[in-house]
Order: structure tokens, then C-alpha cells, then sequence
């Protein structure tokens, strides 16, 4: 166990490189997983999911070596079709291991997946997908495990209800080597989608958008390997864009592409926020003005859900009130409290919608009545120190950041959640001139 030990109020200035995508890089472990031959991962972020994904691989029988910021893959043969309940409990994207294990195992047994607890987060429609391919799938809620068999996974037309990240990677991932023709309608969109896609093609498949939500699969029988490289994180540009503004900074952020951000400048402009796209990044920098906001998250090509934490923080500097309305989970306001204690001035409240089904994208059915789906910030105010419980990966961002706003020495637990999806933090806020340091409980 460790924290973080923050004196805030100083300003932030310099260059910062990002890590290669989280969101990217552990599906790409999976991808690697369909092949016999070796595969060859480039520009990954050396972060614990990571880590963990990597042990999962190795139990399983295969092999991963890590080099620096490359890793190389290489999964001859699978000596088992059981994924480790202790590993799959710590990150939710273990579950994405149902698809090679059953296209060269015909048997895959995996946990009901673990990782941040910012919502309910179901698998259901990767299961509901799965067995219309084909695959014979059922639940023991005994030993907590999905057990799944099928001798030839088989192509189909599947609709996702909701849009879902994980569900419509993992029924990508299956159909590659089912046989016939796979068409997944509703699908989600996001880029780092569209980068898995393009992996896959790389080692031999053979999947196109033929629209923005509908993606079609011809199966293949067999993969190759392949090198490819990962593209920037996008939750890491932003983090350090709202860290830059927020401490009055100035800040380039090398590898930022606008193309995958274009939602968050949009509204970062409407805010009166300050950036210049560079030839080698994006600067992001102080802005005495800002202006409050209205936001609402959704889905690609929307607000993504992971920035609403550090826009809160963001909006602490607005002058005047402004709000964010979650529709993606139902219940991801946890880092609020602990603002509250910094002396933020935020209510929580619950949005009137004409159809809560099709406003929101959580199965409506995991609501309660003590979830509250919007807030209204009121600023700007200048945050105090405090001591500060990191619950999720996402909030944990966000209170660093609130702490590197606030005037004082914070201190911040929970630095584990934040080692899942940002690689040497604190090393490279100091660089740009934060005072913080991390120290074992």
C-alpha cells in the first residue's frame, strides 16, 4: 500500500509524453492469444492491468516477454482453458480470454470479471452474443465462473441493445476465426475499436466498418503474426490538459492527435480553454476565463464517461454553474465526496428524461434510487487540502488532480488504482514541476 503526498498550488510547465492506450494494449494481449505464431506489441504502457494480463497469458501456457515499452507474445498452445479466479478478479477485460480459449480449445472457463467498481457493468451481452454463435454458456454462481464450450464457433447477425465497449471487441475477437460471416450491428465506435481492427487485419483477418455502428467479420481459419504499434492514451492527454489549465500551467502534450479528442476540444473551447495544436502534440495552457458548461457523457462519438471526473475539477475554476450528466453508468460520482471535503461546491441531482431507456446505456433495471446521475458545480473557487480516499482508476485521476489545484499538502490513498492505467504518474508530473511523492503506508 502506498500514497501520494501532494503540495499544491504550483504551477505545471513542460513537455509530457503519454503511454500507449490502456484500452488498446490489453486487448491487443487477447488478440495476440488467436495466433500460434509470435506477436509483437509495441509502445505498451508498463502498468499493472498490463501486468496482470501478461500473468493470466503465462498461466494459461503462453509466453510474454516485456522490454522496455515492447512486448512479444507467443501462445503455441493453450495447457488449459481456466483463467486464474484471483487474476480475473482484479481487471474486468480477463473476460475477453472467452474467445480464443474457445477457438483453440473449444472450452473456455473464466470468472465473472473484476476490475473498477463504477457501476454494474454486465457481460450479458457478450454471453447472449456468444451463444448465438454458437457457444453453449452457463453460470455457476457457486464457484463464480462462466462455463463455456463450443466445437465451431459459427457467424451471425448480432444486435447490441446498448452500445458496449468490451462486449463488441469480444464478439470481434470470436468471429475472426468463426466460421461464415459475422455482422455486429449497433457496435460501439471508439477508436481504440477501430485500432484492434486494424491489429487483427495485420495478422491476417479480415473485418470492415461498412458503416459507423456496423462491423462485418469473415471468419478465417487460421492467424498470423504480426508487429504493430499502439497509439496514445487518450484519458492520460486529457488528464494532463486539465492539469495544465488548472494550476494556471502551460503544458505540451507530445503524441495528442485532436482527431481521437474532437469532442473533449469542443467543449474545451467552449469553455474558453486554451490549446495549440503542435506538429509533435497539442499545448494546453492556462485560461483566467473559463466558462461553466453543460455536458452529458455518452458514447463515441460523445463526451467519454472517463473525462467526466477531471472536468469536475475543471469546472471548480468556471465562473458560474456548471453541469455534467452521466448516462453511460449509474452510479460513477464517487470521487465527489471527497472533492466536497477539498470545499467544492457541488449538489447532486437526478435530470428529468422523457425515456430513461433510451437516455441512458446501463441496463436500467441495475438503478437505484440512491444513485444520483448528475451534478451542478458552482465556481470558481480555489480547492483546500485534504485527505483523500482513491475508490476507481478514473477518480483517482481526478483527485490527483484536484490536489495539485488545492493550496496545501494533500494526501491521497489508494495510489494502487491509479498504477492500473497511468504509468509513473507522479515521476512525470514532477518533471513539470508538481510537488508530489509517493510513500508506502
Amino acid at each position: 500500500m502506498e500514497k501520494f503526498i501532494i503540495n499544491g498550488g504550483k504551477r505545471l510547465k513542460g513537455e509530457v509524453a503519454v503511454s500507449g492506450s490502456k484500452n488498446v494494449a490489453l486487448k491487443a494481449l487477447v488478440a495476440a492469444c488467436l495466433t500460434d505464431e509470435k506477436v509483437t506489441i509495441e509502445n505498451i504502457p508498463l502498468i499493472s492491468d498490463f501486468m496482470v494480463m501478461a500473468e493470466i497469458i503465462r498461466d494459461l501456457g503462453g509466453t510474454v516477454v516485456i522490454r522496455d515499452h515492447e512486448a512479444e507474445v507467443w501462445v503455441r498452445k493453450f495447457k488449459k482453458s481456466k483463467i486464474p479466479l484471483d487474476k480475473a478478479a482484479q481487471i474486468r477485460t480477463s473476460s475477453m480470454f472467452l474467445a480464443p480459449l474457445l477457438a483453440r480449445t473449444n472450452e473456455a472457463i473464466v470468472p465473472n470479471p473484476g476490475g473498477c467498481r463504477i457501476g454494474a457493468r454486465p457481460i450479458d451481452r457478450t454471453i447472449e452474443g456468444l451463444k448465438k454463435m454458437g457457444a453453449r454458456i452457463s453460470y455457476n454462481s457457486k464457484d463464480g465462473y462462466f462455463h463455456a464450450k463450443a466445437n465451431n464457433l459459427l457467424g451471425t447477425t448480432y444486435y447490441f441493445d446498448k452500445n458496449t465497449h468490451t462486449g463488441t471487441e469480444t464478439l470481434i475477437l470470436s468471429a475472426v476465426l468463426a466460421k461464415g460471416k459475422t455482422v455486429l450491428e449497433n457496435a460501439a465506435c471508439e477508436p481504440e475499436i477501430d485500432q484492434l481492427i486494424e491489429i487483427l487485419n495485420k495478422m491476417g483477418a479480415r473485418i470492415k466498418r461498412t458503416k459507423s455502428r456496423t462491423i462485418i467479420i469473415i471468419g478465417v481459419k487460421k492467424l498470423h503474426g504480426a508487429t504493430f504499434r499502439i497509439k496514445p492514451d487518450r484519458n492520460e492527454i486529457i488528464t494532463f490538459a486539465i492539469a495544465a489549465v488548472i494550476t494556471n500551467g502551460d503544458v505540451l502534450v507530445k503524441g495528442a492527435q485532436d482527431a481521437d479528442l474532437l469532442s473533449f476540444l469542443k467543449m474545451f473551447k467552449k469553455a474558453e480553454g486554451c490549446f495549440e495544436k503542435k506538429k509533435d502534440g497539442i499545448r494546453f495552457y492556462s485560461s483566467n476565463n473559463l466558462l461553466p458548461t453543460q455536458v452529458a457523457t455518452s458514447n463515441h462519438p460523445g463526451f467519454m464517461t472517463d473525462w467526466q471526473g477531471p472536468w469536475a475539477v475543471l469546472m471548480t475554476k468556471a465562473k458560474g454553474e456548471s453541469a455534467i450528466h452521466e448516462t453511460v453508468y449509474e452510479n460513477r460520482f464517487g470521487y465527489v465526496n471527497e472533492l466536497l471535503r477539498m470545499g467544492a461546491k457541488i449538489e447532486y441531482f437526478n435530470p428529468i428524461v422523457k425515456d430513461a431507456k433510451k437516455t441512458y446505456n446501463f441496463n436500467t433495471k441495475d438503478d437505484k434510487k440512491e444513485y444520483f446521475h448528475a451534478i451542478k458545480i458552482h465556481g470558481p473557487l480555489t480547492l483546500h487540502n485534504a485527505i483523500l480516499t482513491i475508490s476507481d482508476l478514473r477518480a483517482g485521476a481526478t483527485l490527483v488532480l484536484a490536489a495539485l489545484a488545492a493550496k496545501g499538502e494533500s494526501v491521497v490513498f489508494g495510489v494502487e488504482h491509479l498504477d492500473r492505467g497511468y504509468e509513473k504518474f507522479e515521476q512525470r508530473l514532477r518533471k513539470l514541476g508538481a510537488q508530489i511523492k509517493r510513500v508506502a503506508v
